[in-house]
């Protein structure tokens, strides 16, 4: 790699690791293309040298985080459900929990942009379809003929957990502890995504 190329490669380094501090500062509309560009030590130009616009911005920065819940949380999940285990499927709800936890600084910036970009409503789709192709497993329980069924548990399972986090831990509406949480949700999810042959 060129000396240039490094230092392009540096530049959109800088400016997503500048948004995200933002984002995470002041929410998705209270941040403007200029604020990245100064935050970064830059022009507004460069900026749109590397982006075409702060909807694409926030998709980098999750990208990331997106990818990593695809491999650690619903990855995981396919093992859990493979072993028909309902006590493991609580610890791998209280995991998932501890993932929003450990990500949520840049959650409702995510949400606001759902709320204000029309086009960011298609990289949020594309996140959550993309999830199943995390838990080979479970499909295959499921059979070719079920698949889309399949898939939508699984994006319900997804948003359930985002609602209830959302309201839990960013707004603080839902009063309970995280064990409680894991098992009700468990209560719910378990026997929703066995197949209904395997269902007791």
């Amino acid at each position: 790699m060129s000396l240039r190329e490094r230092q392009k490669q540096q530049t959109r380094l800088d400016l997503l690791e500048c948004a995200r501090a933002l984002f995470v500062e002041r929410g998705y509309a209270g941040v403007t293309i200029d604020d990245i560009a100064t935050a970064a030590g830059c022009s507004r130009a460069t900026v749109y040298l590397h982006f075409t616009g702060k909807p694409e911005i926030l998709q980098k920065v999750g990208a990331e985080t997106v990818a990593q819940r695809a491999v650690a949380v619903y990855a995981d999940l396919d093992a859990v459900l493979d072993s028909g285990s309902r006590e493991e499927f609580t610890a791998w709800m209280r995991r998932a929990v501890a993932w929003f936890e450990a990500n949520q600084e840049i959650l409702p910036a995510w949400d606001e942009a759902l709320a204000l970009e029309p086009e960011f409503k298609d990289v949020a789709k594309r996140a959550v379809a993309e999830l199943p192709a995390a838990m080979p497993h479970y499909l295959k329980r499921w059979g070719a003929h079920r698949r889309d069924e399949a898939h939508l548990r699984i994006e319900l399972l997804v948003s359930q957990l985002e609602r209830f986090f959302t309201r839990w831990a960013v707004q603080g509406t839902i009063d309970s502890s995280a064990d409680e949480a894991a098992e009700v949700l468990s209560d719910i999810w378990f026997p929703a995504l066995l197949p209904p042959e395997e269902r007791g």
